[in-house]
This record gives structure tokens, C-alpha cells and sequence, in this order.
């Protein structure tokens, strides 16, 4: 039987419209902008998304776009090592919701996974400011 894993989903309100929030986060080239607790940077290798984060270079892989708001994505911290990461972005009025969830992996302690939450916190304040000053809009 498959082991039932803790967790915590996360959410932010972005006063922004859902469609744009969609596209900036459903872009991997924008992650260090604002995952900037997990994501250094992000680069194509081979046709996959490679991301340097504290722990090293690891591959991230998200869903294909689609109508429904969904961000879900992949992390691979090591080969055949896949982390299931489920997001989504939904309407809430002429703004947006994100929502986030974060698992408890196997032989994850409390404490890093307390970290790995605040982590998300961090990030989805990030993502709202960085959305809501309009900084998605700047040129370079």
C-alpha cells in the first residue's frame, strides 16, 4: 500500500489577471525571479529545464499549458529521484490565487520540511510583488 505523505498547501491573492499570471509562471525562464529561495538560475540542457538551487542542479519539467490554471512540475534531485509539485493558478474576482502544495517526503524531518514551507512562503510573496509592481512588464 502506498504510503500517505503530510502536507501543506499554500496560497497567495496576486491582484493581477489569471491569464497573466499563468504565463509568467508557466515560463521556466522566469523561476529565478521569483523562486528566488529554491531557483539560483535555469538554463536549457538537451531540451530539459536545468535550475541551480541550493542543493545543486537539478531538472524541472511542468505540465504542458493548459486552459485549467494548472503549474503542476517536476523535480529530479538525482537520476530516477522525482518530486510530484502541485500548483495551481485560479481567478478569485478580476485577480488571481496561487496555490501551492508542499509534501513531506520520506525520511524528511520536521524541521526541514517547516524550512521548505517557509521557503514557499517566501517565494509566493516574491511572485505577488514582483506581479503586482508590474515587474513581468519591464523591459531589461
Amino acid at each position: 500500500m502506498a504510503m500517505t505523505l503530510a502536507s501543506r498547501t499554500l496560497s497567495v491573492t496576486i491582484n493581477r489577471a489569471v491569464d497573466e499570471v499563468y504565463g509568467f509562471v508557466a515560463n521556466p525562464e522566469n523561476l529565478p525571479k521569483w523562486a528566488t529561495a529554491f531557483c539560483k538560475s535555469v538554463r536549457r540542457s538537451n531540451g530539459d529545464w536545468i535550475i541551480d538551487t541550493p542543493e545543486g542542479s537539478m531538472k524541472v519539467r511542468f505540465v504542458e499549458r493548459n486552459a485549467l490554471g494548472v503549474l503542476d512540475h517536476y523535480v529530479t534531485p538525482a537520476p530516477g529521484v522525482e518530486i510530484y509539485v502541485p500548483m495551481r493558478v485560479l481567478a478569485n474576482g478580476s485577480g488571481s490565487e496561487i496555490v501551492f502544495t508542499v509534501f513531506r517526503l520520506p525520511d524528511m524531518s520536521e524541521a526541514r520540511f517547516a524550512q521548505d514551507i517557509a521557503f514557499v512562503e517566501h517565494d509566493l510573496r516574491t511572485l505577488k510583488q514582483r506581479l503586482e509592481r508590474g515587474e513581468d512588464r519591464a523591459t531589461p
